[in-house]
């Protein structure tokens, strides 16, 4: 009778659950987020060691501590992956407003590191970054009210999850974190446009991202610093977009070798927002081409298997954490060629930190979780009968 009313049943409710699993998650996707990670610590063997020894630490302590986020990572990636829709949306929901709580308390217990912008909790041993764990949990709620709303009957879900999105984005733009706070938009506009919203609506919502960032320029130094610099015909060669531009430059097509790059000896951030300028310098455009690749092929085909799915929620969540995998790369490699302001933003899988690997992997295992093959019927499939 099911097979009747929804199609062929590509698995059995019996099954074991790793046998079930592995038939029905996208491999392709996993094997793109393991290849990441393996070239994040090949990375990061060339980028760290200047840093570790300027800190007074062994040659490869900050690989080693980016190994065992990184398998704490496809752990939680691993498992979050065998959930079913409504365990990833209750425990997204859990996290999220743990991670709320936790960017609430940011002004009177969080630190800068001395970089101008109160996002972490020092724990003595490390650092906590909420706004990072807050973003998938937030897309899986938005996505929730949105497709609530298109319930007969069902609360003004739209509304609420703009009015939620409106509040995360003024907490980040008070640390600041005017990076994060683009990305929570864009990730609710993807999520948005998707559920059916008006183009003029989405217009208006640009409009007043335009005139948040007009009201930051003139209010804060630490955005208006980063424009500034961002704008100017002329770059500072002795800046981190300066030292990053330069070794774009000199790596060409292969790369000067491995070891023989130089400016990881002079990027601070050169194992975390500008870790990319090290692959380009030390492997070439090859290398670079090639991380380009995985991250398309994560994106793309979550968002083609998603293309099949009827559940609303499963379509809106899935679609928003791919736009916000794939955007985060984007920002982060189009800081280092400069063709973005400077942001503060990890690339996902390849950066270290802790905070950015492990929120990275979550969201993955959520979007891998949301695309597996289920026993139901594809949107495909209803549409052919509905004509018939």
């Amino acid at each position: 009778m099911t097979e009747m009313v929804y199609g062929s049943v590509p698995v059995s409710s019996g099954d074991p659950v790793l046998p079930r699993w592995w038939r029905t998650v996208d491999r392709w996707t996993l094997s793109c987020v393991l290849a990441l990670f393996g070239i994040g610590l090949l990375l990061g063997l060339a980028a760290s060691p200047p840093l570790a020894e300027r800190n007074g630490l062994a040659p490869f302590h900050y690989v080693q501590r980016q190994a065992f986020f990184g398998s704490v990572a496809i752990a939680v990636m691993f498992v979050t992956s065998m959930l079913s829709p409504t365990l990833v949306r209750r425990l997204a929901v859990l996290g999220f407003l743990a991670a709320f709580v936790a960017m609430l308390g940011l002004p009177f217990f969080g630190t800068d590191f001395g970089k101008g912008a109160v996002r972490w909790y020092s724990l003595g041993f490390g650092s906590f970054q909420p706004s990072e764990f807050l973003k998938p949990g937030f897309v899986v709620v938005a996505a929730w009210f949105m497709a609530a709303s298109q319930q007969l009957g069902g609360p003004p879900g739209k509304s609420y999850s703009f009015g939620l999105t409106l509040i995360i984005v003024m907490l980040l733009a008070m640390q600041p974190d005017f990076g994060q706070a683009a990305l929570i938009l864009f990730g609710w506009g993807v999520m948005y446009f998707v559920a059916g919203a008006p183009l003029l609506l989405l217009i208006g919502v640009a409009g007043m991202v335009i005139f948040g960032g007009t009201v930051a320029y003139s209010n804060s130094e630490h955005f208006a610093r980063r424009i500034d610099g961002f704008l100017s015909p002329e770059l500072d060669p002795r800046t981190q977009l300066g030292y990053a531009t330069n070794a774009i430059r000199e790596g060409g097509f292969f790369g000067v070798g491995v070891g023989e790059g130089q400016v990881k000896w002079s990027l601070p951030d050169a194992h975390t927002d500008f870790i990319i300028a090290v692959a380009a310098e030390e492997y070439g455009l090859i290398c670079v081409l090639a991380i380009i690749v995985l991250y398309m092929a994560i994106v793309l085909r979550s968002l083609m298997r998603l293309m099949k799915e009827r559940d609303p929620f499963i379509r809106l969540a899935g679609c928003g954490l791919a736009a916000m995998v794939g955007v985060q790369a984007m920002i982060n490699m189009g800081v280092a060629v400069r063709l973005l302001p400077a942001k503060g933003m990890t690339l996902p899988f390849v950066s270290y930190g802790g905070s950015s690997v492990i929120a990275s992997g979550i969201a993955v295992g959520m979007l891998l979780a949301l695309t597996r093959t289920r026993p139901q019927g594809e949107i495909g499939d209803i549409l052919l009968r509905r004509g018939r």
